[in-house]
């Protein structure tokens, strides 16, 4: 198996000049890395300019590797070839590394790059990755494979130590900067500077403004103008290092140390991973880092299961706009009443507090009076705002803040609270919020927990992640009051007044709810059902093979904005937006096809989702109809956005088709057509929402695309214009293309 590693942005607050010749000092040999015993230069080259400077070293290295292993193997040594490649006009440094000792059995490589920071030319950036595959080593590949990563997770943390070591030599030595490179005009052009009266100010302004933008433009002619120079000079800038600066996925070491807490270079790396990834499926709708490390946490740093957790979360969160969730929820009044919980306060480690007083929680009555859809609601509008505390606590503190701490007294916790519809719903809502809001719960404090308590830990504590039920600590009786309790955990100034203490904890006392504010016994049967099933604004749809999936659109106003927003959950598929000659008639196409009614927008018919209405013989692809925009094949876990603006009155086709995988599809050219049951392994699946919005509607409708608002998430929003219709000019904007 191939292990990869990428680091985070480490960020030298010094100029690259000063940064290159810290570096310069570890060869020909560096006493802070032990293993590395020496190096010789192999090859050398200058430019005639000397901007640029391609040195290559074959580099001696002694790992602390077992004897026996050394001894079969036969070699007390590795050898490794370094190539680096310096750009002072750029200023730039790329690094490439690769094993030469057993090249056949084992391949390590290694990426380095040194660049300006974008953002201030007096910084330096460096980026770091690399790849191990061992093939084959005598029957010890793992042990060889361990051994690998250990010195190089090891040298990488110790790597910005050494060249900051050495800066501080340099500066000790009184060196605290060095000039940059200055390239040198031809005679011709220096005298007709000289002639238009140029000044020397004016030479270095001009090249401090080649070099920002050989930092920022990437293979393209950049026409630069500087007052007072020569009138227009054209720089063709370097590619490498823009092709690394707008790579997506990129995160400064820093700003984790100082955000995210200290991590291993393996964490950071799997952090460095999933970011990339979740920035190129899922585009602007970024989930932030604090997030995405809660995932990582819970799947053990395994990208492949964190990657599989969190997509299937940020599906449940779009279906059911939890984005939105703060600011439309407002909880029963029954919850209002009687839920005995709130947010106090915070415990001595800065985590924000919620105190649960569930021995006097009547969850019996609670159900039978609200539902457990509106006691989820409230579960996960309590975990929304907990999130948001987090973030406050984590800019308030200067440090990281991912989780909260949960305070239970089960005074009262008796076995009336054993009723099993409870019980179940109880179940759900932890498998709701495990699987969607992990590793938040930083620590649960249970106080006087009753004889009945173990009955009801045996029923829910398998349902509970193992990590989770470790940071759960109990106390029967008045332990809490004793060493070790909660005077440990939480400033005697803050721990609530039904605990014997002076704090008070604003929240509602609890008790039995009475009967009258039940709801009627045939809503109360609705409750048992799946909850948050009814409030989705989006559809799924399955795609078969040779069978698309359409959502007819009939729009009866020019200028009306068409939008869409879907996820392919599964399989890979083609998705086109196609529009008709002339408006269909309506009736035909019920006639000739299965309906299946959707939502009415502003008095236009009802859209209808059809089988085959691109199909003979209601409309054939270019002659009744042509695609109003190019068909798009995605895969699966895309998300799409985008919109449409139709320039005069006709008929809309959102269609999904399904994609033959491309080794399926060159497997079945080379064997003829295969034998196999009817599609039930050709098959997509995609979450999908449409919106027809009138053209001033448009940026500011509350269910449009554009005004999903949240620290969470954002979706991007692009727009395209049919027939170029004058009622176009009336958007805000209008670009060439949907996005993904």
């Amino acid at each position: 198996m191939v292990q990869h590693y990428e680091s985070p942005v480490r960020v030298y607050k010094y100029p690259f000049e000063l940064v290159m010749a810290a570096y310069e000092k570890r060869f020909p040999i560096c006493p802070m890395i032990p293993v590395f015993v020496g190096s010789e230069i192999t090859y050398e080259h200058k430019s005639d300019d000397g901007a640029v400077h391609i040195v290559e070293r074959r580099c001696k290295l002694n790992l602390d590797a077992p004897y026996i292993l050394k001894k079969i193997v036969g070699i007390d040594f590795i050898y490794f070839i370094q190539r680096n490649s310096l750009d002072v006009r750029a200023r730039t440094l790329k690094i490439e590394a690769h094993n030469e000792s057993f090249s056949s059995r084992i391949i390590v490589r290694e990426n380095c790059f040194y660049s300006v920071h974008q953002d201030n030319s007096e910084w330096t950036c460096f980026e770091q990755s690399a790849s191990l595959d061992v093939i084959s080593f005598f029957g010890f590949e793992a042990t060889v494979e361990k051994l690998a990563c250990k010195h190089y997770a090891a040298n990488i943390k110790k790597g910005k130590e050494i060249i900051q070591y050495y800066i501080d030599e340099l500066i000790s030595d009184g060196v605290t900067g060095l000039p940059k490179w200055e390239e040198r005009l031809p005679r011709e052009s220096r005298q007709r500077s000289e002639a238009l009266g140029v000044r020397d100010v004016a030479d270095d302004e001009l090249r401090e403004e080649r070099v920002r933008m050989g930092s920022v433009s990437s293979m393209e002619t950049v026409r630069t103008r500087v007052e007072g120079a020569l009138p227009e000079i054209v720089v063709v800038a370097s590619s490498e290092a823009n092709d690394r600066r707008v790579e997506v996925g990129k995160i400064d070491s820093d700003y984790i140390e100082q955000w995210l807490g200290l991590l291993s270079p393996v964490e950071e790396s799997r952090l460095v991973e999933i970011r990339r990834w979740i920035a190129e499926t899922h585009k602007e709708k970024m989930p932030n880092d604090m997030h995405l490390l809660r995932f990582l946490r819970a799947r053990d740093f395994n990208v492949e299961k964190t990657r599989e957790m969190l997509h299937s979360s940020l599906l449940w969160r779009k279906q059911h706009q939890l984005d939105k969730l703060l600011h439309v929820y407002k909880p029963h009044p029954v919850i209002m009443d009687y839920f005995p919980g709130c947010w106090h306060y915070h415990d001595k480690e800065g985590r924000p507090l919620y105190v649960l007083r569930l021995g006097q929680m009547d969850f019996k009555g609670l159900l039978r009076a609200v539902g457990e859809d509106d006691i989820l609601r409230n579960v996960l509008a309590t975990c929304e705002e907990g999130l948001q505390r987090c973030e406050k606590a984590t800019k308030m503190l200067s440090k990281p803040i991912s989780s909260w701490t949960g305070l239970v007294d089960l005074e009262g916790l008796s076995i009336r609270h054993l009723w099993r519809p409870g019980i179940r719903v109880l179940l759900r809502m932890i498998e709701v919020v495990e699987a969607n809001y992990p590793e938040t719960m930083g620590r649960l404090l249970i106080v006087r927990a009753p004889r009945v308590f173990p009955i009801l830990w045996t029923l829910v504590s398998s349902f509970i992640d193992e990590n989770t039920r470790n940071k759960f600590l109990i106390y029967g009786g008045n332990d809490y009051q004793g060493p070790g309790g909660l005077t440990d955990y939480i400033d005697t100034c803050y721990i609530p007044d039904f605990l014997d203490a002076d704090s008070q904890c604003d929240m509602p006392p609890g008790g039995i709810i009475p009967k009258s504010l039940y709801m009627p016994q045939e809503e109360q049967e609705l409750t048992f059902a799946p909850p948050l099933e009814t409030d989705s604004i989006y559809h799924t749809a399955n795609i078969f093979r040779g069978a698309p999936y359409e959502v007819v659109i009939p729009v009866i106003e020019a200028g009306t904005v068409i939008t869409w927003d879907f996820d392919v959950i599964k399989g890979d598929c083609q998705f086109a937006l196609m529009k008709t000659k002339r408006p269909v008639d309506y009736d035909v196409i019920k006639q000739n096809s299965h309906q299946h009614n959707h939502h009415a927008h502003y008095g236009a018919p009802s859209s209808s989702t059809i089988g085959n209405v691109m199909d003979r013989p209601l409309l054939v692809l270019g002659i009744d109809a042509y695609n109003a925009e190019s068909p798009l094949v995605l895969r699966d876990g895309d998300s799409i956005q985008g919109s449409h603006v139709a320039g005069s009155i006709s008929t809309y086709v959102l269609q999904w088709k399904y994609k033959e995988p491309a080794k399926a599809a060159r497997s079945s050219s080379a064997h003829g057509p295969a034998f196999d049951f009817p599609l039930l392994q050709h098959k997509c699946k995609v979450m999908y929402y449409y919106e027809l919005l009138k053209s001033h509607d448009f940026r500011g409708s509350m269910t449009s695309l554009q005004s999903c608002q949240s620290g969470f998430s954002s979706l991007s929003l692009n727009t395209t214009v049919s027939d170029h219709s004058a009622n176009a000019s009336s958007l805000p904007s209008a670009s060439s293309c949907s996005s993904r």
